[in-house]
């Protein structure tokens, strides 16, 4: 199964994000982390994944890009493309999904826990589902670091966190989506939140009364498309980095895991360093 990435890079409300501005870039997706921009990481671990045949990144402009080698790169194969990110969230999707094959994998570049394991897990569970949304068991989640998450949807099942990771199965998808249109100020309109998924949906959520897989049942309904969850089974993935704690934990995790891609090459840090 060949699969399109997209990876979202965009300004949120154009402002320029606070981790940017401490680390004196222009885009959030450009802040170092382990030696490498944030959407380097990304780009990586979708180039590696055997199952993505194209990559997407929507961002303001391909210039956004200018000083990211593992883009440019990519750009000079052919397997990266950009898309123009739109005002919010839903039209930035669809923009850059416009003229894509589907089934699609929706992340961001702040992503940068993600590993191609990962892809190929999340494709394996795909295969029939309209929408996959790719959760971490709390436990899993705590393992990889004890601070890595603090908030966690509970269900009758368990808690969950969320994984910033999506499997869009067909362009009927995107009518999921549309629920999110305004990006995160979605949560501050109720309304909205009643509107789209029902109060007997909310309730059930709020109090954790239904198993993780029968509320997605529920919302399978509601949709009227085939929606449930990716549990996944490294709990790193629901690590993104959103703030300097996210950003210093994550910075933490990318290090251990090169160290030990090196003693499990053969290649110190000091040697690869040297070798370039």
């Amino acid at each position: 199964m060949k699969i399109t990435a997209l990876v979202l890079a965009g300004k949120r409300d154009g402002a320029l994000d606070p981790l940017a501005a401490a680390a004196d870039v222009s885009h959030k997706c450009l802040v170092p982390i382990a030696g490498r921009p944030l959407i380097a990481h990304v780009l990586d671990a979708l180039d590696r994944s055997p199952e993505v045949e194209r990559i997407i990144v929507s961002v303001d402009s391909v210039a956004t890009l200018a000083g990211v080698p593992e883009a440019q790169r990519l750009l000079a194969t052919g397997k990266l493309q950009v898309a123009e990110a739109q005002p919010n969230l839903v039209d930035s999707i669809i923009a850059a999904l416009r003229d894509s094959a589907y089934p699609a994998l929706v992340t961001t570049a702040d992503n940068v826990l993600l590993t191609p394991a990962a892809v190929a897990e999340l494709a394996r569970q795909g295969f029939d589902a309209d929408v996959l949304v790719a959760m971490a068991r709390r436990e899993e989640v705590l393992a990889a670091h004890p601070d890595g998450q603090r908030r966690f949807y509970r269900f009758r099942s368990g808690e969950y966190s969320n994984c910033n990771l999506y499997w869009l199965g067909s362009r009927k998808a995107l009518d999921v989506a549309e629920v999110f249109r305004g990006g995160g100020q979605f949560a501050k309109h109720p309304a909205r939140i009643l509107a789209a998924f029902g109060v007997m949906n909310l309730l059930r959520f709020r109090f954790g009364w239904d198993s993780i897989g029968s509320m997605f049942v529920r919302l399978s309904r509601r949709f009227g498309l085939s929606l449930r969850p990716a549990l996944m089974t490294d709990g790193a993935l629901a690590i993104d980095v959103d703030n300097e704690r996210t950003h210093a934990i994550a910075g933490e995790l990318l290090l251990a895991r090169q160290a030990k891609a090196g003693k499990s090459t053969g290649i110190s840090d000091t040697s690869r360093i040297a070798a370039e």
